[in-house]
């Protein structure tokens, strides 16, 4: 057939040569429409049911790859029965799917950053493109690396062989080279949009907002009350955990870029946030949570009572902070032992720390309860005070009230109960309450609070009651979390707050990763490698100064480190059309659960590997091997729903060939055929 045709696509009046199919008269066009199984230079096979598109007037939705254009069709790619389709045709792709689209170290971080292949890059001795792979989530590395209780290395599947990697102490080692090597890292910046953000508060979640917008092109300028930037980081992390040269290094990174920073300005006092909104086409508010919750307990008013969050500002303010020979440290978590190590520090001879479980229901990290102990920190557990007791207006002492665990709560931790009638008193001269923070909501009192007093912020788009305003990080509705959180939520925001400026809305809505359920069986012949320990300073040392207690990996012991990770996540991700398409659409796979086909890694081609559990037996590879290269070796082996792709042959001459081609790999759509590269 020759000659031309008019069709409308979407609207669109086009002109186009006769005999041409829907898809490619669209792809002319600038119109995408999904495939998973079409190649341009192979003829169609339509058996992925992902390029449907609907005709005027027709009572069936029609494949564009494989229906010939004709004369005066209407066609439409974006309606309500094609993404019906699509999403029916995707989520059974993705129900059958037996493959990690990411490792689960990456999957369980709250700011995603790519462990994977950031390690891989340290175990490559090349830390500055690390580096470059960290900043693309998160732009104070050296400093996160540091203080993160990393829920990376929870769940870091190494643990499956003996133990984790070592992810944030690597993270730091690698952003200290580069801090310390004269060739800063320096992110590729998007032209000027003449738009441009204010954000008030200089802590992880306001700096990474700052990076992130800046790099977008926009003017960014950030208020902060302190006399420094950093926030928590600065003022709530104690310097021989994080020094602050790291801080002021990261934050000179981030004014590099173009950003304004404004010291010692309070909103409410200083300036009004409305003042702020008229200057600025957005605004972000990432205050923090900077007060001490209260014990509700008689005496805690009594000089000598400090909030955690209150003492270690005061100390990293350089303020007086002159503590008694016995100081009780009440709470479990990191703050409680940022606040009783400090104790130690600062001369107090007796330090406990009073918790109402036991050590086994304390949320601080294990290696901070260690430590403590090395330096002389006692544990009451399941104590609780009952009041706090003073001699002319002084703190003297507390009655405990004894404890016994109960049933577990909704985090599966047994509640403290109290033991009726049983107590015990214990002399001291400071009580540092280190039981929880909340926001000091001063000068925000136009935005809408929750019932805890926390800043309403909308989940998808960060937006709060006041049109402009946005919240990010411990301010806001469920509070105080981890600082990786609050980079996270910076990196999220940013994406829905660069849309704004641009006069458009576009929510945030968290990618769909395909997960595998793993076995630690399938680890079971990986050599056992032991877990590089970090060296640190002695314990009669370090509680005499604030050094940094960690001295940091050497190179050798860095790299080889990194090269116990398993590279869990697949190495095509990000070209794998079927994910690149499963989040095109709002899916729910889960509601198709069942059976899945056969799942297995086959390599008897030698250089190229086949993980079946990746196949969704689109016929590329076949096709490609049978029509382009016009060998056949692959083939579609079994019947039905158990149909797989395998070679028909296994000879030398024929891995020979295959060890030549590898044209199959290139047109697999989800990365189920990788090149062996060691072999």
């Amino acid at each position: 057939m020759t000659g031309e045709i008019k069709l409308k696509i979407n609207g669109k009046e086009i002109t186009a040569r006769a005999g041409e199919t829907l898809l490619k008269i669209a792809t002319d066009n600038g119109i995408d429409i999904p495939t998973l199984c079409y190649a341009d230079h192979l003829d169609p096979y339509g058996g992925c049911g992902m390029c449907v598109v609907e005709a005027a007037k027709s009572t069936k939705l029609l494949r564009a790859c494989s229906t010939v254009a004709s004369d005066g069709m209407e066609i439409y790619t974006e309606t309500e029965r094609t993404i019906r389709a699509r999403k029916i045709a995707i989520e059974l792709l993705i129900s059958d799917h037996e493959g990690d689209c990411m490792g689960p170290c990456i999957l369980n971080c709250p700011a995603h950053t790519d462990c994977q292949g950031y390690i891989k890059q340290i175990a490559l001795n090349n830390d500055y493109e690390a580096v470059k792979i960290m900043k693309e989530r998160l732009p104070i590395p050296a400093s996160i690396g540091r203080i993160c209780p990393h829920p990376c290395e929870t769940d870091c599947r190494r643990g499956l062989v003996e133990e984790p990697l070592s992810i944030a102490y690597l993270k730091y080692f690698a952003a200290d080279n580069v801090l310390k090597s004269g060739r800063p890292y320096r992110p590729d910046m998007a032209p000027p949009t003449g738009k441009s953000v204010g954000i008030i508060g200089g802590g992880p979640g306001g700096l990474s907002a700052a990076y992130f917008l800046a790099t977008r092109g926009h003017k960014i300028t950030i208020y902060d009350s302190m006399p420094r930037m950093g926030g928590m980081l600065r003022y709530g992390i104690p310097e021989y955990r994080l020094p602050k040269s790291v801080v002021d290094a990261e934050v000179a990174e981030i004014a590099a870029l173009g950003v304004d920073m404004i010291n010692n300005i309070r909103v409410g006092s200083d300036v009004t946030l409305d003042e702020l909104k008229k200057k600025h086409d957005a605004v972000i508010v990432a205050i923090g949570a900077w007060s001490s919750s209260s014990l509700r307990c008689e005496g805690e008013d009594l000089d000598g009572v400090l909030g955690g969050i209150d003492f270690l500002r005061e100390v990293a303010l350089g303020e007086s902070t002159a503590l008694g020979g016995k100081v009780a440290i009440i709470g479990g978590g990191n703050t409680a032992m940022d606040a009783c190590r400090t104790a130690i520090r600062l001369g107090s001879k007796e330090v406990y720390v009073v918790y109402r479980r036991t050590r086994k229901e304390m949320p601080a990290e294990d290696i901070e309860i260690e430590e403590a102990i090395e330096e002389g920190v006692i544990f009451r557990f399941l104590a609780n005070p009952e009041t706090i007791e003073g001699k002319n207006g002084k703190v003297v002492g507390m009655k405990l009230q004894i404890m016994e665990l109960g049933e577990p709560d909704e985090q599966g931790r047994r509640r403290p109960v109290p033991v009726a009638g049983k107590f015990d008193y214990m002399p001291v001269d400071n009580v540092i309450v280190a039981t929880g923070q909340k926001t000091d909501i001063s000068g925000f009192e136009a935005l809408e609070r929750n019932k805890w007093g926390y800043i309403v912020a909308d989940e998808g788009t960060f937006r709060t009651s006041m049109e402009g305003v946005f919240a990010i990080g411990d301010a806001t509705n469920e509070g105080a979390s981890i600082a990786i959180a609050a980079v996270g939520e910076a990196g999220e925001a940013a994406k829905v707050i660069d849309s704004y400026l641009a006069g458009n809305e576009v929510p945030y809505r968290r990618p769909y990763y395909s997960k595998r359920k793993f076995d630690a069986e399938e680890l079971a012949d990986r050599k056992k490698m032991a877990r590089a320990r970090m060296p640190r300073h002695d314990a009669g040392e370090r509680r005499r100064d604030f050094r940094e207690v960690n001295l940091g990996y050497d190179d050798k012991v860095a790299r080889e480190e990194a090269k116990r990770c398993l590279e869990c996540g697949c190495h095509d991700f990000y070209e794998c059309k079927l994910i690149i398409h499963a989040n095109r659409y709002p899916i729910k796979p889960e509601r198709l659960e069942g059976g899945k086909h056969p799942d297995f890694t086959e390599e008897s081609l030698v250089v190229i590997e086949r993980n079946q559990g990746k196949c969704i037996t689109c016929g590329l590879c076949v096709r490609e091997c049978d029509i382009v290269v016009n060998k056949g070796i692959l083939g579609f082996v079994g019947r039905g729903f158990n149909t797989v792709i395998k070679p028909e042959f296994n000879d030398q001459k024929i891995i020979a060939e295959c060890a030549e081609c590898r044209k199959c790999v290139d047109v697999c759509p989800t990365g189920a055929l990788r090149v062996i590269t060691n072999k």
